[in-house]
């Protein structure tokens, strides 16, 4: 049985990152909003835990073939979230392309768009084409294809450049439908998301209990709460472990009440 691989965290400093990013990680000195997990290969599932203190930018991705040959699709599960924290997803009524030229221009956007509140628990899905914002005050593992391609629609008077001419022809213009609705699956285990890019599972463990996973093409468990093993590795909060692809899988046990993402390419 191969062993389980701890990927590696890489911090990335922002401007709306924070400085508390306990419990997964020791405090910074910097903001860091981004920790991307990287392995020793490019995986085609990229996972990020997200720390916000600012509103991010407003923007959409595309899809595979319209911009290079992968596009974007993502989605966000919330670990923490200050009172009347919310995250952007699609506009609470259709608009025009036009309106939506001129509300990017102005700022009008920002209420244009469908500001839904969140707590920790809850999971957003974000199709390639959906107009989006994060907002401030949150702690979340974002899972998305493998790529960063990314066109800004407003920034709220950052100097940073926008993208207004290429979103425009690609961006949904209608009502998205809010938070995920999980799909149980068995005691303590819902699905969250699951489209051509990955299919992300929620596993709730109780002290003792144990999971013999089946092998999956980029299966990584995202240890959320909770301390056990995998196999013989022991995982914390804010790591991400990759399984082989084939064979005997390592054993998941929780040595206290642990909660876990799983996620992995569908076949």
């Amino acid at each position: 049985m191969a062993d389980p691989i701890r990927l590696t965290p890489s911090f990335r400093e922002k401007v709306w990152g924070k400085t508390r990013l306990a419990p997964w990680f020791p405090n910074s000195e910097t903001p860091i909003g981004e920790v991307w997990y990287l392995g020793g290969h490019e995986l085609p599932i990229l996972v990020k835990l997200l720390f916000t203190s600012e509103r991010l930018s407003v923007q959409v991705h595309p899809a595979d073939g319209e911009d290079g040959p992968a596009g974007k699709t993502e989605m966000w599960h919330i670990l923490e979230a200050d009172p009347g924290a919310s995250i952007a997803v699609g506009f609470r009524e259709p608009i025009t392309r036009e309106r939506l030229r001129q509300a990017s221009r102005t700022g009008e956007i920002e209420q244009l768009l469908n500001w839904v509140p969140v707590k920790p628990g809850d999971t957003m899905f974000s199709a390639a084409h959906t107009v989006h914002a994060i907002g401030a005050g949150l702690v979340l593992y974002e899972i998305q294809q493998n790529t960063d391609i990314t066109y800004r629609l407003w920034d709220y008077g950052r100097a940073r450049e926008m993208h207004v001419e290429k979103a425009i022809p690609i961006s949904d213009l209608g009502v998205h439908p809010g938070a995920v609705q999980p799909k149980p699956l068995a005691p303590g285990r819902d699905e969250l998301a699951r489209c051509k890019y990955f299919a992300t599972e929620l596993a709730q463990l109780k002290a003792g209990e144990r999971i013999a996973p089946t092998p999956e093409k980029c299966q990584m468990w995202i240890a959320i709460e909770g301390r056990g093993r995998i196999g013989l590795e022991a995982f914390h909060p804010g790591e991400v472990w990759l399984l082989p692809e084939t064979g005997e899988q390592p054993e998941i046990r929780a040595e206290g009440d642990a909660r876990l993402l799983r996620t992995y390419l569908p076949a």
